[in-house]
């Protein structure tokens, strides 16, 4: 592998210690949280650009872009529609690139000769809110990972014993820390969704999923600091409501992530009651997805780590899709919904600098994946890419996240992706066309005023049906 392509251990080119080969639980020492603010940014990413200058310097991220309005714009305006794109990989020159691809896009590269993935110059745009970063300092000397279960809870200084509201390790030793800054990242305290997804058999007949309107929440980065008591203290939830087609308009899915577990709730109009749903975890089919994918891969991962060993490979430079406006925000879905994949044009690749985790399955454990890798962005903690592999070792479903940043509150959203099912030989997008009539996006930095079902209780009193 070519030197720049591979940062060894992990941020070894950043003058850290190499990475441990057992997961530690202890915090970082005062010393090595000195590279924080100096040789890296503060909340752990290499702070210069890459030797060959395809990877510029942090910045600080992007704060206003012209014609976005937050109060009245139903979507983001693409800060960057102006650039040139730079080259294009696909099956006639990826052993060019072979170094630079994940396993996923190649294996799609070679399935189908006409897909291609278009590559844009380097933008680390993602911001980070100054409390955020003041609370990742704290976080590095202060917090760890506890649990009967190796990587199943973190505890911190702040109250409650709770890490402060910011990435816990911004020095990560074991790959159950990079996950869990993943869950931990930095985002809009709410981010409210109309939109819609599309699933796409092997002939190529496209089906639209469900229509839903969903209140993506971040709690811990409210800025008027009430929505963790408001959502039993979670890391992150949702509120989604089914609104197409009839039979299943009026469901609610109501899911909290904790530090130490999760909490789930489904509301069905024929019962007219909401009931808890502790099965909608793992490996289980998500029914109203057509069961394409299984419920801890939603939104690249979430949940609890205690059916798999993550192994942090290390950090490497790698083309994943960033600053992804296309399919979200300016084109509409009869644009990029193809009948084999998703219109490249609208699914902007860069270089960046990602942490690389490897999950395989405990043997003692039982799970539909063997295995399962995955693709962490140094700047936003966010997962770009993922693959998973069956019981045979082969590779099953890739995963590519629509994340693009969120610059009017800072953070990313990652609330969308497509899915490419290897065996089945279908995709699926969730969570995109904002583009399209009737659907919109909208973020915010705190969930005061706004109407949020927080509770079941709030979910069945406001059901009308």
């Amino acid at each position: 592998m070519n030197k720049h392509n591979l940062v060894v251990g992990a941020l070894f080119a950043a003058g850290l210690t190499t990475l441990l080969a057992q997961p530690s639980l202890a915090a970082v020492t005062a010393e090595e949280a000195k590279q924080l603010g100096t040789t890296l940014t503060e909340f752990g990413a290499i702070k210069t650009g890459n030797a060959d200058g395809t990877i510029p310097a942090y910045t600080g991220g992007i704060e206003k872009v012209a014609g976005y309005d937050p109060k009245t714009s139903l979507r983001y305006v693409d800060p960057f529609k102006d650039d040139k794109l730079l080259y294009s990989v696909n099956a006639k020159n990826m052993a060019q690139y072979d170094a630079l691809l994940t396993p996923g896009t190649k294996e799609l590269m070679k399935r189908m000769p006409d897909f291609r993935i278009d590559v844009y110059p380097s933008r680390r745009s993602f911001r980070y809110a100054s409390f955020a970063i003041q609370n990742t300092l704290k976080n590095a000397t202060t917090v760890k990972m506890t649990g009967q279960v190796e990587g199943d809870a973190v505890e911190g200084a702040d109250k409650n014993n709770q890490p402060y509201a910011g990435i816990p390790f911004p020095i990560p030793k074991n790959g159950y820390e990079v996950m869990w800054n993943n869950t931990f990242r930095f985002s809009a305290a709410v981010s409210h969704n109309v939109s819609g997804g599309w699933l796409v058999d092997t002939a190529g007949n496209i089906s639209n999923l469900p229509g839903v309107d969903e209140w993506f929440l971040h709690p811990w980065y409210d800025k008027n600091g009430t929505m963790r008591d408001k959502t039993f203290d979670a890391v992150f939830g949702f509120d989604a409501l089914l609104t197409s087609p009839p039979p299943s308009a009026g469901i609610v899915f109501l899911n909290y992530y904790l530090t130490n577990g999760q909490k789930v709730w489904f509301y069905t109009p024929g019962q007219r009651r909401v009931r808890l749903a502790p099965e909608f975890a793992y490996d289980v089919p998500i029914a109203s997805y057509g069961g394409v994918i299984v419920w801890d891969e939603v939104f690249g991962f979430v949940g609890r780590m205690d059916r798999f060993n993550f192994k942090l490979v290390g950090k490497k430079e790698m083309i994943v899709p960033y600053n992804v406006f296309g399919i979200t925000n300016t084109m509409q879905s009869k644009d990029f919904v193809g009948p084999k994949f998703v219109n490249p044009a609208g699914m902007r690749f860069e270089k960046h600098r990602v942490w690389v985790v490897d999950a395989t399955r405990k043997p003692t454990a039982r799970h539909a994946y063997s295995r399962r890798t995955f693709y962490i962005d140094e700047d936003c903690w966010c997962i770009t890419a993922s693959e998973s592999y069956d019981n045979a070792g082969a590779l099953w479903r890739t995963t590519y996240t629509h994340n693009f940043p969120t610059y009017n509150t800072g953070g990313a959203n990652m609330d969308g992706w497509t899915t490419y099912d290897m065996i089945k030989g279908n995709y699926f997008l969730v969570n995109a066309g904002f583009a399209d009539p009737n659907r919109s996006i909208h973020s915010y930095d705190t969930g005061e005023g706004l109407p949020i079902n927080y509770t079941p209780q709030s979910v069945a009193a406001g059901s009308v049906r």
